[in-house]
């Protein structure tokens, strides 16, 4: 460190003959020089203004569009078990023959194989028979893709998907354990977020801490904000904190999840219509959607979780997952025939844009594709 300036000046005195003693006396009558200070580091108008408990704004979360003509190629790939076990063996079928009673007994045996339901196989099966009698595989084909693509039309849903009904527009998501409920939540989340909506995410499952911590992992993939409760908590009480968040913050959306439950517990199915009341305290007509999330690798079982459900909720639409994993895709249509359930949308896929949306057109196309 260097000296200071006074002593300096009492060296040039002395230096210049002047007596030290009398310039010493100087200093002590003008005292200690002051300390001299490394200027501060400038600070920042932002850091000043913005409290440290507020993250940064979430990045958008890109998803890859879908419906485009990129997009069916892949999805007729990710059918490839579904097609197979439904059309995959119609070829080596007819080789030629002609559509007699033995071979419309092999059809039928096959269409009740592809996990159509028995009604949707018996009415599939009498269309071939009324429209290609004594027809060839082309024939055969061309019917069923007709008849098929007649039955998911009637279950596609119109308009924009990802339309809001109210700010917040609340979606309540049901399904049993394993059904991929969870994870479909965090892709729409994705997908809404992409849109430019901003989302609130309740952890309704309250009784399954790996869904919780699942949410969460959403949560911070796509820079939204979670609601939880404790363990073991009340889930209307979750439902309802998540409304409140919601509308306190002026979010665009908010989806619910819940408990896993199988359809044939009773008072867990009841619980259901005590959470869509509690949701609707606070904002009447809430709430605006109720998905049930349903695993095509179920089969046929999905149909009957998919009645339980609609009988004690008020289920909008069906989101089918799993189906670029399974044989049993034809579900699809046996769901289309048995409840008319809009279908909003499908699973083919891990990633955020494998939620798609249903087109029974895209959907028929992938599946009679070659």
């Amino acid at each position: 460190m260097s000296p200071p300036l006074d002593w300096w000046i009492l060296l040039a005195a002395a230096l210049a003959g002047a007596a030290p003693l009398a310039a010493f006396a100087v200093l002590l009558r003008r005292g200690p020089s002051p300390q001299r200070l490394a200027p501060a580091e400038p600070v920042r108008a932002e850091a000043r203004t913005q409290p440290a408990s507020v993250p940064p704004p979430a990045a958008p979360f890109v998803v890859r569009p879908v419906g485009t003509p990129k997009a069916l190629p892949s999805l007729g790939q990710r059918l490839g078990r579904t097609r197979e076990a439904l059309l995959g063996r119609l070829g080596s079928l007819l080789g030629g023959r002609a559509l007699d009673d033995s071979l419309l007994d092999e059809l039928e045996a096959l269409l009740f194989g592809a996990d159509l339901g028995v009604a949707t196989a018996e009415d599939l099966l009498a269309r071939v028979k009324r429209e290609a009698a004594a027809g060839n595989e082309a024939q055969v084909r061309a019917v069923l893709r007709k008849a098929i693509l007649e039955k998911l039309a009637r279950v596609e849903p119109v308009g924009d998907p990802l339309a809001l009904a109210s700010k917040p527009h609340v979606v309540l998501v049901l399904g049993v354990n394993g059904s991929g409920k969870t994870t479909t939540i965090g892709k729409l989340a994705a997908r809404h977020r992409a849109a430019g909506h901003t989302v609130v995410l309740g952890a309704g499952d309250t009784f399954r801490a790996a869904a919780r911590e699942q949410l969460q992992r959403w949560s911070e993939r796509t820079g939204c904000e979670l609601v939880a409760g404790p363990d073991g908590g009340d889930p209307s009480a979750v439902a309802f904190d998540t409304v409140k968040a919601a509308l306190a913050r002026g979010a665009d959306v908010a989806i619910i999840d819940t408990a896993g439950r199988l359809q044939t517990k009773v008072p867990l199915m009841e619980e259901l219509a005590k959470i869509a009341r509690v949701i609707g305290k606070d904002l009447p007509g809430a709430p605006h959607e109720t998905l049930l999330v349903l695993d095509a690798n179920t089969g046929q079982n999905a149909i009957s979780q998919a009645r339980e459900f609609a009988s004690r909720a008020a289920v909008s639409g069906i989101v089918l997952t799993k189906l670029d994993g399974t044989a049993k895709g034809g579900v699809i249509v046996g769901l289309a025939d048995a409840l008319g359930l809009p279908v909003k949308y499908v699973g083919v896929g891990e990633g955020a844009d494998d939620l798609r949306d249903f087109s029974a057109a895209e959907f028929v196309d992938a599946l009679f594709s070659e």
